[in-house]
């Protein structure tokens, strides 16, 4: 499979099954998209203010569901592998994207994985391991927390570095050497902790001056 990043801002997503599985679908949709879960029970688990409705769906009724949320992805995540078949089956009638939680081999055209995820905004980080090992997923995730702390400020230093470059007339390929120079060096990472000015103003001493150089 293909990692690829989906904005579902707007969107709707549709749960069914409100078990510990379920709950960690909607608190991860649930920061954009519109989030509803279907399930006869719901476990005392944190659901991202995902909208709960307590039912005991069939096949027909995962179907109304699914026609009247007109979701952009449905999870099938009920211990029931009919009720699952039955919640996939729809999503593809409606062209919605399918996630089964159940389904840790083969997947078909059209399912989705969702992966370990460790967000510090511009950056995300990913990893999955094709349903074999949800524990190594958890341990990697645990690692980039801790491993990669302050990416999504060199993200934004590094972007605004790379604009100024260009707005002083640095050639593309000097302009990418003075970037990885940033990223690569430990004392601009360490001066993030005081703040992004702190970190442009050794970024600029590990590049030199710019606007000297480039005249």
């Amino acid at each position: 499979m293909i990692p690829l990043l989906h904005d579902f801002e707007g969107e709707t997503v549709l749960i069914f099954g409100g078990g510990p599985v379920g709950a960690r679908k909607a608190r991860r949709f649930a920061a954009e998209a519109t989030v509803v879960v279907v399930s006869p029970d719901f476990a005392d688990r944190e659901f991202g203010g995902a909208q709960r409705v307590r039912a005991v769906p069939d096949a027909d009724a995962v179907r109304e569901w699914v026609e009247r949320t007109d979701p952009a992805l449905v999870v099938a995540a009920t211990d029931d592998a009919a009720l699952n078949d039955a919640a996939e089956a729809a999503a593809r009638e409606r062209n919605a994207l399918v996630n089964r939680a159940d389904d840790h081999g083969e997947q078909s055209v059209g399912n989705v994985v969702v992966p370990a995820t460790v967000r510090d905004d511009p950056v995300t980080l990913a990893v999955a391991t094709g349903g074999r090992s949800p524990a190594l997923s958890k341990h990697l995730r645990e690692r980039f927390e801790a491993e990669f702390s302050g990416v999504g400020e060199m993200a934004e230093l590094t972007g605004d570095l790379r604009e100024e470059l260009k707005a002083a007339g640095v050639p593309p390929a000097e302009r990418r050497e003075a970037v990885r120079a940033v990223v690569g060096d430990d004392t601009v990472w360490k001066a993030l902790d005081s703040g992004r000015s702190k970190a442009r103003q050794v970024a600029r001493d590990v590049i030199g001056d710019i606007s000297g150089d480039s005249s």
